[in-house]
């Protein structure tokens, strides 16, 4: 069976509270203020099961002017409305002003009750009947069953729940594999079971025992309990209203306008992009960056609109805009949206979700506007590459494509496996499931073969990179798993090489010219001539005479192939010089256990100059161990 939430709209007094009572039994005014004033001032709630078995969760909303903020939040996730007109008095400001607002939220099914029938004669009832037709000329409820009754007589009722049970056979069920999302729009405390939240459940499911985060605060939270219209169940789904306990969770920490959702499964942004449509009946133009009051879901916030290709939008216009908020949402894309006034307060404008997390965009961008175009009514395909391909190098993760394409996860899986297999999209990251764009991984495999060609022209004596420096020099955007899909593309195809912690292009040799043979005979001659005293490095440039850049070039060859041993800055020593003494160290302590100091001055036969970075270096090198005042041979 679908699960089916029925929303209320009208102007206030029309009998919206009245004939849901008489629907149902139920009074969805529970404030005691609402019972002294007479009017319905927050949102009220009761079902109904229809002839041929189908349930109805149903929304009441108040419809005093003051409280239309309340409306919007009430209507937020229903799926068809009943909009109320009085027969006495016909269509009025509010529910001009529902109607919009019922449009803007994508409501696409509905009828209309004409109330008070016992009120009103045949002609009169003709003529409202004509009018309230004429009201609805292009509106989404044109065509739409109007339907006299009489909540005081019970007039016209059995009609009028006959029309809803036909109604919703026309309404389409809300697909189960959607993020579990529920609007936040009353919290209360009950004795006996601590903080209960309620809300129509407007995608996935819940059940008992599930961990889930309110947003956009990140708060954790288990679910105790759920109930739908007060029968406890152990799983609800999209389409419900809904009452969630939870355990150990304060009343103050979630309010109306928070979002219930699964654990790190949304993303709260003080920014969204949106196709943003301006009623036609406003005659005053909307400027960019006028401060407006931001409705979504169940929430209220003020923001200002940016608007990116024009500098003001006239009555009936539609644009791509930017809100900048004062405080974060937590959307997916098409979700709804209404604006209204900052003051005097009235409902503006409206339309859907095209990026619910994107960045700053500048105005007047051709580049943006394109993209924006393109995310506002583009193939699933198309949408995500252009995702994925704005992300740059930083990529973007599955999560976030969830609530970028609002996408079931089976149906965004096929689209990735299509995108990876023409090599559109590059998974960078199995872990997070991160993916960059194909022509950005392209961008960055050149740039990367450009380093190095660089670094081999710089350092032509230097085998090549170390693994840390070539990361470093890439954009820094560029994270670590990302880097090694890049190494291991760089390697497999053949145009790197990868030798222990070093990096360098294929077919890259070292030459010494003449000179420099000359010098690295020189060097290598004089520290095999000094055995275990050598001179510190710029005592041989000095005594060699030779140009200490080149020489240092060489030094580093000769290090990187070997050839000499760097036991501290400056000091170095020949491969051979320190294999000998490590074999005579090794062989004394193979047979004493240990060696003092004294006893190392006579093994080596050098002064403390040498002998102290000797002993320190054989220790870094994990051949000693330093116990106490004596070394001894490292285990293992």
């Amino acid at each position: 069976m679908k699960q089916i939430i029925l929303g209320t709209a009208g102007h206030i007094d029309h009998g919206k509270t009245s004939l849901i009572k008489a629907l149902t039994g139920i009074d969805t005014d529970r404030l005691k203020e609402e019972k002294l004033r007479g009017i319905t001032i927050e949102l009220g709630f009761a079902w109904l099961d229809l002839p041929e078995g189908q349930h109805l969760g149903i929304v009441d909303v108040p419809g005093h002017e003051k409280f239309v903020k309340n409306m919007v939040a009430g209507a937020s996730g229903i799926d068809l409305v009943a909009l109320i007109i009085a027969a006495d008095e016909g269509v009025m400001p509010q529910t001009k002003e529902h109607l919009d607002i019922c449009k803007l939220l994508g409501i696409e099914h509905g009828l209309v009750a004409l109330t008070k029938l016992d009120m009103v004669d045949e002609e009169w009832l003709g003529l409202v009947t004509d009018d309230v037709r004429s009201f609805l000329k292009d509106s989404f409820l044109e065509g739409a069953p109007i339907m006299p009754v009489s909540s005081l007589t019970g007039k016209g009722l059995p009609e009028f729940v006959k029309a809803l049970d036909t109604l919703c056979k026309g309404v389409p069920e809300r697909s189960p594999s959607g993020l579990f999302r529920l609007p936040v729009d009353r919290v209360f405390t009950m004795k006996g079971f601590g903080t209960v939240i309620t809300g129509s459940l407007v995608s996935g499911s819940v059940r008992v025992g599930d961990t889930i985060m309110i947003y956009p605060s990140g708060i954790q939270t288990k679910v105790r309990g759920i109930q739908v219209h007060n029968q406890p169940v152990d799983q609800a789904t999209a389409g419900m209203r809904t009452a969630i306990n939870f355990q150990g969770l304060e009343r103050a920490a979630t309010k109306r306008g928070d979002v219930l959702g699964g654990v790190n499964t949304l993303k709260p942004s003080y920014m969204v992009d949106v196709v943003l449509t301006y009623l036609p009946s406003k005659k005053r133009v909307l400027e960019n960056r006028t401060r407006v009051r931001f409705h979504t879901g169940t929430s209220e916030i003020l923001g200002n609109v940016i608007l990116l290709d024009r500098e003001e939008l006239k009555g009936a216009d539609t644009a791509v805009a930017q809100f900048r908020l004062e405080s974060p949402v937590s959307v997916v894309k098409d979700d709804r949206f209404v604006i209204r006034s900052y003051s005097p307060i009235r409902t503006i404008g409206g339309g859907y979700i095209i990026n619910p997390v994107p960045g700053k965009h500048k105005r007047f961008k051709e580049p943006v506007l394109s993209v924006l175009k393109r995310l506002a009514d583009s193939p699933p395909e198309e949408i995500i590459t252009s995702h994925v391909r704005e992300s740059g190098l930083l990529g973007v993760a599955f999560s976030d494509l969830r609530i970028m394409t609002n996408l079931p996860e089976r149906e965004l899986e096929k689209h990735l496996q299509q995108l990876l297999s023409q090599k559109l999209v590059i998974q960078v990251d199995r872990e997070n499931r991160i993916f960059l764009h194909g022509s950005v991984f392209d961008q960055l495999r050149e740039e990367a073969v450009h380093i190095l060609e660089a670094y081999h022209k710089a350092h032509p004596l230097k085998t090549g990179m170390s693994k840390e420096a070539f990361k470093s020099n890439l954009p820094g955007t560029l994270g670590l798993r990302s880097f090694n899909v890049l190494l291991e593309d760089l390697t497999k195809s053949n145009r790197v090489v990868q030798e222990k912690d070093m990096i360098h292009l294929a077919g890259h040799t070292i030459a010494l010219e003449a000179d420099q043979k000359d010098i690295r005979q020189k060097i290598e001659g004089a520290y095999l001539e000094s055995g275990l005293q050598p001179p510190y490095f710029k005592e041989l440039v000095a005594s060699v005479g030779e140009n200490s850049a080149r020489m240092e070039d060489v030094l580093g060859h000769m290090l990187e192939e070997g050839t000499l041993v760097k036991v501290k800055e400056g000091l170095y020593f020949h491969k051979e010089v320190i294999e000998k003494l490590k074999s005579r160290l090794v062989s004394f302590l193979t047979a004493n256990t240990q060696i003092t100091t004294p006893q190392l001055k006579e093994v080596t036969g050098v002064t403390r100059k040498y002998m102290i970075p000797l002993i320190e270096y054989f220790d870094a090198t994990k051949v000693t161990i330093r116990v106490g005042d004596v070394r001894r041979l490292r285990e293992g």
